[in-house]
């Protein structure tokens, strides 16, 4: 009974400090993602137009991915840009690594001579053109992370919350936030702000993200999420509840 006793004050305080975390509101350093808003894949007149891809999808959530990154760009959240290119050598490409790919991805490497580094091709969208403000990531791969000083960057203004937008959905986009999570760094994909020619495989990685990796939020939620969430310069705090969007 004396064990018991002495154990119960102990046990109190514990409680206590559960209490005050769960009081606590979590603190982020967000940064916003935009992924391969690229001309080559979201143009009429871009490589992925000309090898018979229908880009309309990605040219849908022009407006949202704007209008995030200007909210961003004034809540001093800062915005990194990802661009694919390879090399007008190709020696960079795909199937200089890998014997098993999928036809319909070897046929456009091999086809079409996409987004190569210093074309027009691999520049990004006029409409969403980066600032000198803003980040850009040159990548190779389907990840923002792989070979790339992106996670270099992130450390290095403290971020750990990454908002996720671009195209495509269930190929960079889905790489990016799979590797991100894996990194260790928070997960937010707003689902009209990102864009598949799959609609179906669009739809499962937005289910991935919800039941695996993060929160899924649309442009609205967000920038109301984010204005009402302002704490410092760089840091956010977002209420439980507010994690949990329907």
């Amino acid at each position: 009974m004396a064990w018991a006793e002495t154990e119960k004050p102990q046990e109190a305080g514990k409680q206590g400090i559960r209490e005050h975390l769960r009081m606590r509101l979590p603190e982020f350093h967000p940064v916003l993602a935009v992924i391969d808003m690229q001309n080559g894949f979201c143009t009429a007149h871009g490589s992925y137009a000309q090898f018979g891809v229908d880009v309309s999808p990605y040219r849908a959530i022009i407006p949202n991915v704007r209008r995030l990154i200007d909210l961003c760009h004034e809540l001093g959240i800062a915005v990194f840009y990802t661009q694919q290119v390879r090399e007008a050598s190709g020696i960079d490409l795909l199937s200089r690594r890998h014997r098993i790919i999928p036809s319909r991805r070897l046929e456009f490497d091999e086809k079409i001579p996409s987004c190569v580094r210093g074309t027009w091709d691999a520049e990004i969208i006029e409409e969403l053109a980066p600032t000198d403000r803003d980040h850009v990531v040159m990548k190779r791969r389907d990840s923002a992370f792989q070979d790339t000083e992106f996670e270099l960057w992130l450390r290095s203004i403290g971020a750990d919350t990454i908002i996720y937008t671009g195209t495509d959905t269930c190929i960079c986009v889905e790489n990016s936030f799979r590797e991100g999570f894996n990194k260790g760094y928070d997960v937010i994909v707003v689902d009209d702000a990102v864009a598949s020619t799959w609609p179906e495989l669009h739809q499962a990685a937005l289910e991935l993200v919800r039941g695996s990796f993060g929160l899924v939020l649309n442009t609205d939620q967000l920038i109301h999420l984010l204005g009402a969430a302002k704490r410092t310069t760089s840091a956010f705090r977002l209420s439980m509840k507010s994690l949990h969007f329907p």
